[in-house]
């Protein structure tokens, strides 16, 4: 008879596994398309930047890019506002599948928009109301998804599973990557510029189609779904409301201190080191796509190895590991890099801050989880993140381009390098938040 139960209980907690996977899986391949759409802009904006602004000299036209780049980032409080409210109050599920609807609609404003010859100054305007479009949804994406992928992760496993968040971010800009090499071999560069690099978007905006019928099947969390109930019997928290979020100022102070070098670093070594490849370093764009593919290769498969050591070790050494080495690489590795035109040499010197940084991104997304309950989890992750990296992540390139058009480029790698530093202040002071339990409907204090 024992034996039988404890048949029966392995069975279910298989199955169980099964499911979480499911979850999970379906929870990625949507947060995959997302940031798919989000980054095929950075990929592609260096064929597109004359297609929507006045002809000039190459670093304004991408200083013109980039700005609106920056202004999709404005929108991603906002998004982490209203989305992360709405995930708290109408499900997690519901919110991914409105954010993903939002990112859509972006991208076929941007495969379908006229170029500037065409239409004059419209072109640019729509082009700002598409990246507004995708930054409200990636503000809601971000905070949602970390939300749902570690509520429904087994205990003592969030940060492995947590970690595909990354997984899937990084996926997503290197299929927007891969498209660029295929389309590179297939195109001209002529025919790139003119119409080529429409064809990312479109891929986007068709992805999403999939993205909304998978996720119509994803289970609900059962966190979410214990305090929607207590709710409704009048017995539980109010949820996804500002008033409460402001109950918890210490948790938000510190999403923000923890973001700010990380988003930085990564943005710098994610999206900007492309540009800055081709136009400070002086590599061919499509070496510096090869290049950039291998090593975002490298760095996905590095989270899920960091996020099940986090779990065996804890957040908080993996963070101020992050921290000390982060500002220890970076000013070397860019001042070097900006000297270097060799393939391999620069492949090394973008994979080794990558790895540094796996340390952070790894576990970003679970950390922020853990600090909150589950009646504000949405919310309290998204809304201060958000703003975070719209100031830091959503200005990297523009700050960097700024730099360089002021004949002062090297400043830029000292601004990372003291905003790591302050992030590393917080990190040596926070405490841990994975203590290997269910995530619970409260918080710690």
């Amino acid at each position: 008879m024992a034996t039988q139960t404890t048949t029966a209980d392995t069975r279910k907690s298989r199955q169980g596994e099964r499911r979480v996977v499911s979850n999970i899986v379906r929870g990625s391949i949507g947060n995959l398309i997302e940031w798919y759409d989000w980054y095929a802009y950075t990929a592609f904006s260096v064929y597109f930047a004359a297609a929507f602004f006045p002809s000039g000299d190459q670093t304004a036209q991408l200083l013109n890019t980039a700005a609106v780049f920056a202004v999709g980032f404005l929108m991603r409080p906002i998004g982490g506002w209203v989305l992360g409210r709405y995930a708290d109050r109408r499900g997690r599920r519901s919110a991914l599948t409105l954010s993903v609807t939002l990112m859509a609609a972006g991208s076929l404003i941007v495969a379908l928009t006229p170029s500037y010859d065409t239409i004059g100054v419209v072109a640019p305007v729509l082009l700002v109301t598409a990246r507004l479009l995708q930054g409200l949804s990636v503000g809601g994406e971000y905070s949602t998804s970390a939300t749902y992928m570690s509520e429904v992760a087994s205990p003592g496993r969030r940060g492995y599973y947590s970690s595909f968040q990354y997984v899937t971010l990084i996926a997503g800009q290197l299929t927007a990557l891969g498209l660029q090499i295929v389309l590179q071999q297939l195109l001209s560069d002529t025919q790139m510029e003119s119409w080529g690099w429409r064809i990312a978007f479109v891929v986007g905006a068709a992805g999403a189609i999939v993205v909304l019928w998978l996720r119509r099947g994803m289970d609900e969390s059962e966190s979410f779904e214990r305090v929607a109930a207590e709710s409704e019997r009048g017995s539980g928290p109010a949820r996804g409301s500002l008033r409460m979020l402001l109950s918890y100022p210490r948790q938000c102070l510190i999403v923000v201190g923890l973001t700010m070098g990380g988003t930085l670093f990564f943005y710098t070594y994610t999206t900007y080191l492309q540009k800055f490849m081709v136009n400070t370093s002086g590599i061919a764009k499509p070496t510096a796509a090869w290049i950039n593919f291998f090593a975002l290769l490298v760095f996905v498969l590095l989270q899920p190895v960091m996020g099940l050591l986090s779990d065996r070790i804890g957040r908080r050494p993996m963070l101020i590991g992050f921290g000390v080495l982060g500002a220890i690489v970076v000013v070397p590795s860019l001042t070097l890099l900006s000297h270097t035109s060799d393939p391999l040499y620069a492949f090394l010197l973008m994979v080794g801050p990558l790895a540094v940084s796996s340390l952070y991104t790894s576990i970003s997304a679970v950390v922020k989880a853990e600090l909150f309950p589950t009646s504000i989890r949405a919310l309290g992750v998204g809304l201060p993140y958000a703003l975070t990296v719209a100031l830091f992540g959503g200005t990297a390139e523009y700050v960097a381009l700024w730099f360089k058009d002021a004949g002062h480029e090297s400043w830029y790698f000292y601004y990372v390098t003291a905003c790591v530093l302050v992030s590393l202040l917080v990190y040596i002071r926070m405490r841990e938040t994975s203590d290997g339990s269910p995530l619970e409907s409260e918080a710690k204090d």
